[in-house]
């Protein structure tokens, strides 16, 4: 910032045009400089603490504030020595403000994943009763996905606590957000990652033709459950149609449990005569079906998925799109229980594909209540590591409790746009 000022916080108002000297995660603000628009968020800035502010006059509309003369005050009897804060205490104090500042990050994006959930439930909804609106609600949802995840900082991919395997519109949202962050790791332009991502979305679309007592069968299903599940492909072209949707996204719809090896359905074809798009929501959607598995299959963490998608299922995939997911995923994707360099065990919250080994985890610790957990982002840790992945066997059931790994885990998208 050109012919920079710094002022008290007492001398803010309305029109000056400001810059932050903190990290982003230290603030609330979307970017840490901007001309304040109204009170409340005066307000905020004098809350944060800081001794002083820096403003640019040139970009300003206002003056600030002149400083108040600061009160005549009778000397006391006697004046008490000011205490120091210990270093404990200061330490103590600075965790507080980081560990504020993530968990309000992380607030913010599990509510904006209820939104984006009720939003694709309504999609699910309208597919029932007015068809001809469900492509404009669906655009709506898959252009603001393109616009963060291809916005110029990317996106974090971050853990959410799951829902019921039976809402099948969150299995839906999971797989979108997945492949859109599959899709830019691949390269893919805004065009087609929109037509991913609107594919993705109505993947499952057949399912509404499939009777609820298979869909929610809390058991195995029977050879011929299983076989009139499968035509739900069919049944989702079928729909497309009457949709007027594209040809990518009609093949989507069709081949998402197609294999490059011909082991899948509904047809058998081989990679050659998959769509590059279907193949990418195969993999998205296996993925999810691993970690958030139905009629009553065992549930794999999601670094368990990668493993064996990875390892005996590999022939399966696109190698290309599969190594690529691998990347996107990262090391220890979101929802995964670790062990740090140190000893402890912690859970990914989130991670940014551009920082595979950093992501952010909550750590457990004896000391500290569950309420008060330490939530670090490693990339602002770098004297702290995670050493491997573990399984919940692995860990002490009152660690498990602690961290709160869960059976279900959704995903979604954290911009983390910066100033």
């Amino acid at each position: 910032m050109s012919d920079a000022s710094y002022i008290s916080p007492e001398q803010l108002c309305v029109g000056l045009y400001v810059q932050l000297d903190l990290k982003w995660w230290e603030h609330g603000f979307t970017f840490s400089n901007f001309k304040i628009k109204d009170a409340s968020q005066v307000e905020a800035l004098r809350k944060l603490g800081l001794q002083q502010v820096r403003y640019d006059p040139a970009r300003s509309d206002a003056q600030p504030l002149p400083l108040a003369p600061a009160p005549v005050e009778p000397a006391p009897e006697q004046e008490l020595p000011p205490s120091v804060p210990t270093a404990e205490e200061l330490k103590r104090k600075a965790r507080a403000v980081q560990l504020g500042a993530v968990r309000r990050r992380l607030a913010e994006v599990d509510k904006t994943f209820v939104q984006a959930s009720q939003r694709v439930k309504g999609i699910n909804t309208a597919l029932r009763n007015q068809p001809d609106k469900v492509l404009a609600q669906a655009g709506e949802v898959i252009t603001e996905m393109v616009q963060s995840v291809l916005g110029e900082d990317g996106a974090a991919l971050h853990a959410i606590n799951g829902k019921s395997a039976e809402d099948n519109y969150v299995h839906s949202l999971n797989v979108t957000v997945l492949s859109m962050m599959l899709g830019r790791q691949m390269g893919l332009d805004s065009e087609d990652c929109h037509t991913l991502g609107l594919g993705a979305l109505l993947h499952d679309i057949g399912k509404l033709d499939i009777p609820s007592p298979i869909l929610l069968k809390p058991g195995p299903l029977t050879k011929p459950e299983q076989k009139f599940l499968e035509l739900h492909t069919e049944y989702g072209l079928r729909m497309g149609h009457k949709l007027m949707l594209d040809d990518e996204v009609l093949s989507i719809i069709h081949e998402h449990h197609e294999y490059c090896d011909g082991s899948g359905y509904p047809k058998g074809s081989h990679e050659a005569n998959i769509r590059r798009l279907s193949r990418l929501v195969c993999i998205t959607n296996r993925f999810d079906n691993l970690c958030n598995p139905s009629h009553g299959r065992p549930a794999l963490n999601p670094h368990e998925a990668l493993v064996r998608m990875f390892g005996p299922e590999r022939a399966r995939y696109d190698d290309v799109a599969l190594r690529a997911f691998i990347r996107c995923m990262g090391v220890y994707p979101p929802g995964s229980l670790v062990c740090m360099e140190d000893g402890r065990h912690g859970l990914v919250l989130s991670m940014h594909p551009t920082l595979p080994l950093k992501p952010t985890v909550i750590l457990y610790d004896a000391e500290l209540p569950k309420s008060e957990a330490l939530i670090v982002d490693l990339e602002q840790e770098p004297s702290l590591a995670i050493a491997s992945s573990v399984a919940p066997k692995d860990v002490p059931i009152d660690e498990l409790e602690y961290l709160d790994p869960r059976q279900q885990v959704s995903y979604y998208i954290d911009p983390r746009r910066r100033g």
